[in-house]
């Protein structure tokens, strides 16, 4: 049949277009040859936007550089007033307007509240109710789409008569309380409805179609009609379909019917199956698979196509028909070319590792596609974490591909400014929310002189628990005795902008959003306008607006709900942008890639769960449910989405991409590889690989296996400060430092640096500690032991805890290790004090050491010493673990033995010198124990060890006495993994030690 000849049959007239073609091309070239000038007065309907966009596109192509009139495109879920030409016989000039999306889920959070509130004595909050509105929504446009009045059905279900009699009471209680909400919900939704004078939007697209069913039924066009590409999953667009295919000029054209399947198969086709919509509808007509013919512009000669084709329909062929699998594969086998064989090529499986690589691959099979000039390569995913993957690796080649995912609103600037104004809201001392507000370039505090010093003294460390703690850290004088002026101002500007907001009723939630919105902008530069600037401006603006106009009344509890649902929305925002973007780059979803033409397609995703989705859970439906209202079950999706696969797959180069793990979690490979190997097992055949671009992403993401000669990394830093600035004065504490790490002791006191305290530091770290210490001092000093010691310490502990500003949560985790802390403690402490020792606490010590630059001082302050009649014992207390004996007498711990030599030499007031060394203890404090562990190996003496740490300590500063001695980064690296370093970023350790350093002193390292 030539392309005139599409419309001298007589009717009905089905097409299809086999999978693998170009669906849009050959529809356009069948169009264009049929109706030559006659090209402008065809009308042809497409499922969707994106999908009529690109069908005009591909009619421009075939003008071929020439003027060319295009027919008028639509996509069936347009169908609406004022919009052409559907609108000549005002088909919906008598329908109220469409509830708008947004409207439709307040009005069904409200009915859901109403009525599924106090059924059963069921609580439904108010965001609970927003989420069970999307699914009841659901069920909604499945009663619509389906054309299911459920009224009848869900009373007889709930009332038990009939045929439904003791059916409800077999159900779990859940789904009976469903049922019974149902039931209600149906009968007051039109009601609603009518009440708003609006029209559920699914209904509306249903009327629509359906009037415009009967108007073609009762006239006819007369000019050149087509429905192309749509499966006719609805009933209405099936009939729709049956009209136009039987119009004198009108003809219906599937995408990717087989029509070679054995017809004994092809009666045992399910709703899971590909071709189980089209069944569904060809039945629903009386149509047979024989009555539908090849597009004529898609008769051409195509054996690899072909093979394809029949490979894909063998391998996801119905469960029940798989019985003569190895008969059929024989019989493709034994076809001239061996059909099996031929259907592999072009088609490649690349199996990855994760996420991150085949994003790799990807990115590199869409890049490498750009070689070629003009060809298209398409990524085709339901999986949108994994499309941004690759967006993100594409963009080291300067590349943007055409997302139809778009961006989500909640990474754009606009997007996170208002997240972060919403955490203000509900916490304004956030340390790390109230950093990023501050320093967004739209924020009016940006340039502000305060901001500094109010990040510095006031927002790092332990989080503030409330606002009087960020206004008591900024009034309080600092080391150098003076406040801050500028970190005041910017404060104080900031509460007065905040604390009015907190005062606000959020009661009302249209009320509530318009008045974070007048606290957003208020926060921003420009009176706030640079926040709705752009294309994500202005799909932020018209989001809040909608949502102001649209919530108008809806009855929130408080600031949290409110940020809650407004933060549900901007996540789930998206910005398509369009403009500067690849031409020849896609990335599609499984339903945008309908209809549009690539030359080289990326399927990926193939995982169970993913492609296909796993069904949805619904709240208010379950499997008998469905069945009894007459609704269609999950597995229909799944045979659009198989559709959807096989129309893809069947393509000339098509790659199929799978990963092990998705996310950290181990991954099935999806129903259809599994189906298409197995087959290939039993033919003896391998889904061919090529693991060319899983080496080349693998080299790109590696580290380099040998440093090439022109790289020079960073050398280990070696800086030699003049002599006159060593320091001259060290306590013990540091020199463990100065033994393992000289470069810190370099940064640290030579240079001044000191390191900033991270923002909600854990308690866990160092104040903590601190906090402990601090309380342990205390309880020595008041001498309390017994029931009350335990009672006193732990007041002690939670008093000092508190002052480091925990917030009241991380104090409910501390609290109740608290006595059990100050139980152990006092356990130990009777045992000490049992022999009545002197005890000195926290007090200082000095020694000065002749060097060869000069006096040096060596200081000390410990925890506590024991001052019995037969010698002196010294204890460091630790929250931590301790060291080991073998690693303080190795002198990488010198602090308890220093402590000791100062002691000898007479370095602490009071304490006589003649004694002895008696135990040098470390006390580790836990709320399970308070243990001890003995700093001195057994066969050592304690004051041996002190006079080998001190002098250690005499040989290292006579060696940094000679200013050609460098301060090496890490000269003990076995620490390194231990005990990381405050200054391990600025020395660059990770670049020199990773590359190498062949200057590594081995002296000094075993020093």
């Amino acid at each position: 049949m030539s392309g005139a000849d599409i419309f001298a049959q007589p009717g009905p007239r089905w097409f299809t277009v086999p999978s693998g073609r170009c669906f849009l091309d050959d529809l356009a070239r069948g169009i264009c040859e049929a109706l030559g000038d006659r090209l402008s007065t065809a009308q042809i309907l497409t499922p969707t936007r994106r999908g009529a966009r690109a069908m005009a596109r591909s009619f421009s192509q075939q003008a071929r550089n020439g003027a060319l009139l295009l027919p008028q495109i639509r996509a069936i879920g347009d169908l609406d007033e004022g919009e052409p030409p559907f609108d000549l016989e005002a088909l919906a000039l008598d329908l109220p307007p469409a509830l708008s999306p947004l409207r439709r889920r307040f009005e069904l959070a409200r009915l859901i509240t109403a009525e599924y509130d106090g059924l059963e004595g069921r609580d439904v909050s108010t965001k609970l109710a927003l989420e069970l509105a999307d699914s009841l929504a659901g069920f909604f446009d499945s009663l619509a789409l389906e054309e299911i009045d459920a009224t009848d059905r869900l009373e007889s279900l709930v009332s038990g008569l009939g045929g439904d009699q003791y059916v409800l009471e077999s159900w779990a209680e859940h789904w009976q309380i469903s049922a019974k909400f149902l039931n209600v919900a149906v009968r007051a939704w039109p009601k609603r409805l009518a009440e708003l004078g609006l029209m559920d939007p699914s209904q509306r697209q249903v009327t629509l179609i359906r009037r415009l069913v009967d108007q073609w039924t009762d006239h006819p066009p007369r000019t050149p009609l087509i429905v192309a590409g749509t499966t006719g999953s609805a009933p209405s667009m099936a009939d729709l379909m049956h009209i136009v295919a039987n119009a004198e000029q009108g003809a219906v054209v599937l995408p990717g019917l087989d029509l070679h399947l054995d017809e004994a198969v092809w009666a045992q086709i399910e709703d899971s199956h590909p071709q189980g919509t089209m069944k569904r509808t060809l039945d629903r007509h009386g149509i047979a698979r024989d009555q539908v013919q090849t597009w004529p512009a898609s008769m051409e000669a195509d054996r690899k196509g072909d093979a394809r084709r029949r490979l894909l329909n063998e391998a996801l062929r119905p469960a029940e028909a798989t019985k003569d699998w190895l008969a059929q594969i024989a019989v493709l086998k034994a076809e001239e070319g061996d059909t099996l064989t031929e259907g592999l090529k072009g088609l490649s499986e690349i199996k990855t590792a994760r996420d991150e690589e085949a994003a790799s691959v990807i990115a590199l099979l869409m890049r490498e596609a750009l070689e070629t000039p003009g060809k298209v390569v398409a990524l085709i995913t339901p999986d949108i974490s994994l499309s941004r993957r690759v967006a993100a690796r594409l963009s080291r080649w300067g590349l943007q591909p055409d997302s139809s995912a778009g961006e989500p609103l909640a990474n754009t600037p606009v997007g996170r400014f208002l997240l972060d104004v919403l955490a203000l809201l509900e916490t304004p001392h956030d340390p790390v929310r109230l950093l990023s507000l501050l320093g967004h370039p739209w924020c009016r505090f940006a340039d502000h002189f305060g901001r500094y010093g109010l990040e510095k003294g006031a927002l790092r460390g332990a989080a503030p628990a409330s606002i009087d703690s960020i206004t008591h850290r900024l009034v309080t004088p600092n080391h150098e005795g003076r406040v801050d002026e500028a970190a005041t101002d910017l404060w104080e500007q900031y509460l007065a902008l905040i604390e009015p907001a907190q005062d606000f009723a959020f009661t009302d939630l249209g009320r509530s959003v318009a008045r974070i919105v007048t606290l957003a902008e208020s926060l921003a530069m420009e009176d706030g306008q640079v926040l709705w600037s752009g294309a994500p401006g202005l799909q932020a603006s018209e989001l809040l607006a909608e949502l102001i106009r649209e919530s108008a009344g809806f009855p929130v509890s408080g600031t949290r709900e409110v940020c809650d649902i407004l933060r549900h929305l901007i996540n789930q925002g998206k910005v398509r942008t369009g403009g500067n973007t690849h031409p020849r780059l896609l990335i599609l979803g499984a339903i945008e890639a309908r209809l549009v033409k690539a030359d080289r397609l990326i399927l990926a995703g193939l995982e169970e769960g993913v492609w296909p989705q796993a069904a949805a859970l619904d709240p208010f439906l379950s499997r008998p449910m469905r069945q009894t209202l007459g609704l269609p079950t999950p597995e229909r999706r799944t045979g659009l989405s198989a559709h959807d696969f096989v129309q893809a797959a069947a393509a000339p180069e098509v790659f199929l991409i799978t990963r092990h793990r998705r996310e950290g979690e181990p991954q099935v490979a999806s129903r259809w590889l599994w189906r298409l190997q197995t087959l290939c097992d039993g033919a003896g055949l391998k889904i061919p690989t090529d693991g060319r671009y899983l080496d080349w992403a693998r080299a790109m993401d590696a580290g380099l296996k040998t440093r090439p000669a022109g790289l020079k990394p960073a050398v280990r830093p070696a800086p030699k400060p003049p002599v006159s600035v060593r320091p001259m004065s060290m306590p013990v504490t540091q020199v463990e430092v100065f033994v393992r790490d000289p470069y810190a002791i370099y940064a640290r006191r030579i240079l001044g640096l000191r390191p900033l305290d991270r923002p909600n530091e854990p308690v866990e770290a160092r104040q903590r500690g601190t906090a402990i210490h601090k309380s342990l001092e205390r309880f020595a000093e008041a001498g309390v032991l017994g029931d009350e010691g335990v009672r006193r310490l732990t007041e002690m502990l939670e008093e000092e805890l508190t002052a480091t500003h925990l917030s009241p949560a991380q104090m409910a985790l501390q609290r109740p290790l608290l006595e059990g802390m100050a139980r152990e403690f006092v356990k130990f402490e009777t045992e000490r004090r049992a022999a009545r020792p002197r005890l000195v606490i926290e007090q200082q010590g000095e020694l000065k050491l002749a060097t060869a630059l000069g006096e040096f001082i060596l200081t000390a302050k410990a925890d506590r010493i024991e001052v019995r009649d037969d010698g002196v014992d010294i204890l460091d207390f630790k929250t931590g673990q301790p060291p080991s004996a073998k690693a303080v007498a190795a002198g990488f711990y010198p602090q308890l033995t220093l402590t000791a030599a100062i002691i000898r030499h007479g370095g602490f007031a009071g304490i006589d010198q003649e004694k002895s060394i008696g135990e040098l203890l470390y006390v580790q404090v836990t709320p399970d124990k308070t243990a001890t562990r003995n700093a001195v190996p057994k066969g050592e003496i304690a004051t041996d060890l002190a006079e080998k740490a001190l002098n250690g300590i005499r040989r290292r500063l006579d060696d940094y006495a000679d200013p050609d001695k460098p301060y090496l980064s890490w000269t003990a690296p076995q620490f390194q993994k231990v005990r990381g370093g405050d200054y391990d970023h600025l020395a660059r350790l990770y670049e020199w030690s990773v590359l190498g350093d062949e200057e590594t002193s081995d002296e000094e390292v075993s020093e």
